[in-house]
């Protein structure tokens, strides 16, 4: 696996909520490339809980729709937006569990159309939600100019 470099941390302008390494309220993501996937191991934290020691469904959903767009980001090299996305919930994701992984991949290309699958693991390697996240990209120069996109690199790129 290899490190996706976030190309906006630090930049003055950046608090992405899912990704930014220094917001204080985020979920401060992390990502890697394995091959075709993307994948992130994050460790839920109690401000996050829904019902007592487990994870908010909606936080689930923000971490399945954040790491869909770190797969358009790297595999794609531009941005876009989700369109629309159904998330599964199939078994609770317990916080004193400690860290879990997500995966994403692209399930299926349609021109700028983009559906993505995300599949969250509890602390055990238990599969505990599925998404699919539907993408729309964005053309690379109009990412680069009106949304200031960056090029993504894994570490042994740069």
């Amino acid at each position: 696996m290899k490190k996706i470099i976030n190309p906006w941390a630090g930049e003055p302008t950046y608090h992405c909520y899912g990704c930014d390494p220094n917001s204080h309220h985020g979920l401060r993501m992390e990502f890697f490339e394995d091959g075709e996937d993307i994948v992130s191991h994050w460790h839920p934290r109690e401000e996050f809980q829904g019902w007592r020691n487990t994870l908010h469904g909606g936080i689930q959903a923000t971490l399945a729709d954040e790491i869909a767009s770190w797969v358009v980001f790297r595999k794609f090299q531009t941005s876009g937006v989700t369109s629309r996305m159904e998330v599964k919930y199939k078994k609770p994701i317990l916080i004193s569990d400690g860290a879990i992984s997500l995966r994403a991949r692209v399930v299926k290309q349609m021109r700028n159309v983009i559906e993505i699958g995300v599949e969250i693991f509890d602390a055990h390697g238990e599969l505990c939600t599925t998404a699919t996240c539907i993408y729309f990209l964005f053309p690379k120069d109009r990412a680069r100019d009106e949304f200031g996109f960056m090029e993504f690199k894994t570490e042994d790129e740069l």
